[in-house]
């Protein structure tokens, strides 16, 4: 796929069209505060598996209405105090999968905590956490359960489920609470910018290729799933564009990023039909902290820079937590 979107000169300087309701921030006082209502009740179950350089945990806590969240905590065998902390988030369709798949973050130094995605884990990976809310009619896949309304949309129950891994994560003896950051890629990446803007006290953020930025945008650029299953819906339940784009202006990462207060290191590939660079870019140049680099894969599509952003955030991290 040769190259669709804008010139990288004129992303550089792009801002999102996505209006911000008025009532951003008290939705998500209001979500939050009723989440914390629910005994977070995090535990932590030592796994035993013939690994020799980590321990694992197998974790579960409270989430969106108190629903049980899965989730591992991957930490260096010798760790015997407290460490910096890698929470990560995981891609549209996937889920924790297996333990021994996510030891780069541990054979690097740090605490690795990695969520479960409610509902998801059947594309690939494999988890265990099931969304136990259904939603009105929805065309298959996540992006329109309950897009009716900002309360009943499902990515309202998995952000919020972020929010508490990270508090989770904090409530471990082998985490050093201010030492936290929080990364993903693709809709990993969206649910990171939604932490960085929920949590105002990580020590970084690092949202590769992120998903579910600058709806307005995204929804009409690209025909590529999952932000074609929107456009799918609106085929069939004519005349509610207007009410899906209020709906989708309270997750959307430009208006968390506005809100961001964490050094932040973006990716972007400008071949990505899937995340287009207008819509990552939009994100970063909203985010409000003035500590931010952009990686830009220049003919990579959404695999953007892969092993090699995983490289890129080895080098960055370290000074930030």
């Amino acid at each position: 796929m040769a190259l669709f979107d804008l010139p990288l000169d004129e992303l550089r300087t792009y801002r999102s069209a996505s209006a911000e309701p008025e009532d951003f921030d008290s939705f998500w006082a209001k979500t939050l505060q009723e989440a914390r209502e629910h005994d977070l009740a995090a535990r932590f179950e030592p796994v035993d598996i013939p690994l020799k350089t980590v321990t694992v945990h197998d974790v579960t806590f409270a989430g969106f209405g108190g629903h049980r969240i899965k989730g591992w905590l991957t930490v260096p065998a010798w760790a015997n105090s407290p460490l910096p902390t890698v929470v990560e988030f995981i891609g549209y369709g996937g889920g924790r999968g297996l333990p021994h798949t996510h030891l780069l973050w541990a054979s690097a130094g740090f605490a690795h905590f990695v969520m479960d995605t409610r509902g998801q884990a059947s594309a690939w990976g494999g988890g265990e956490t099931p969304d136990p809310v259904g939603s009105a009619p929805a065309f298959p896949g996540f992006m329109t359960r309950g897009i009716e309304d900002p309360e009943t949309y499902y990515y309202r129950r998995l952000f919020t489920d972020a929010v508490r891994a990270v508090e989770a994560a904090r409530s471990h003896p082998l985490v050093d609470a201010a030492r936290v950051a929080a990364l993903g890629g693709s809709q990993g990446g969206g649910i990171t910018l939604a932490v960085g803007g929920l949590v105002p006290d990580l020590a970084a953020i690092a949202p590769d290729v992120p998903f579910l930025c600058d709806f307005p945008r995204a929804m009409v650029l690209t025909d590529r799933a999952p932000y074609r299953e929107i456009g799918n819906y609106l085929k069939t339940h004519r005349g509610r564009t207007e009410q899906l784009r209020r709906t989708l202006s309270y997750f959307d990462g430009v208006h968390f990023a506005a809100r961001g207060r964490a050094p932040a290191l973006f990716s972007a590939a400008l071949e990505d039909q899937t995340c287009p660079p207008s819509t990552v870019f939009a994100a970063y140049n909203a985010w409000a902290h003035e500590e931010k680099e952009i990686e830009v894969y220049d003919f990579n599509d959404h695999e953007g820079g892969g092993p090699y952003q995983q490289a890129a955030q080895l080098r960055w991290l370290p000074g930030r937590v």
